[in-house]
């Protein structure tokens, strides 16, 4: 209980300044070789403790499962979205994040008074907005959208690898493993593959 209760510190000090309707937003997908980023934006109820909440990197599978349906259920407003590999070549990987988070952020009928930006960078982003670093692990509001945009993605990636078998994204999800290396030696790119992350093969 102590750690839900620490991840409402942050929110708890900037209701304090006046802010009521802070949104939390964070990324999932920067890094794979393959398919889109996605990005996730979530407005919760002042002093709201979702029990087990905490960085998606940090929790099982079962439970982000378990905490998306819980975090929807109990968000005042939220927003999911992407930037397709497509854009990701287009405009590299930092504006890509950018496009998915002001994409999530406009999902949602509630305009929020203050973003809250995983990371340290926030210079695409539209609307007042705050950088958080380790966000994710320290508020509320930003672990909750750590958990939609991962389980989204993730989700996606299963989609993917139905459609693309040979690559087994159901195993590492885009990511730059062993395995996919093998079967990008052994199969070449498909459309899903961010072209501008596989130069250093060739």
């Amino acid at each position: 209980m102590k750690d839900e209760i620490d991840l409402l510190a942050m929110e708890m000090r900037l209701h304090e300044e006046g802010y009521r309707l802070i949104c939390g937003v964070d990324e999932a997908g920067r890094g794979p070789l393959a398919g889109p980023v996605y990005a996730a934006a979530v407005i919760l109820p002042e002093n709201t403790v979702i029990d087990g909440l905490n960085d998606s990197k940090k929790l099982t599978e079962k439970k982000r499962e378990e905490l998306f349906d819980v975090i929807r259920d109990r968000a005042l407003d939220f927003g999911i979205a992407s930037a397709s590999q497509q854009e990701i070549d287009d405009v590299n990987i930092l504006n890509a994040v950018y496009l998915a988070m002001n994409r999530a952020v406009r999902q949602m009928r509630t305009a929020p008074d203050l973003l809250l930006i995983d990371g340290n960078r926030d210079k695409g982003i539209e609307g007042p907005s705050r950088c958080v670093v380790k966000g994710d692990a320290t508020c509320a509001c930003i672990a909750a959208a750590s958990v939609l945009a991962k389980v989204s993605r993730d989700r996606f990636m299963y989609e993917m690898a139905e459609r693309f078998p040979q690559y087994g994204f159901e195993k590492h999800k885009g990511y730059g493993t062993a395995l996919h290396y093998e079967k990008l030696r052994e199969f070449g790119p498909c459309e899903l593959h961010r072209k501008s992350f596989l130069r250093k093969m060739h």
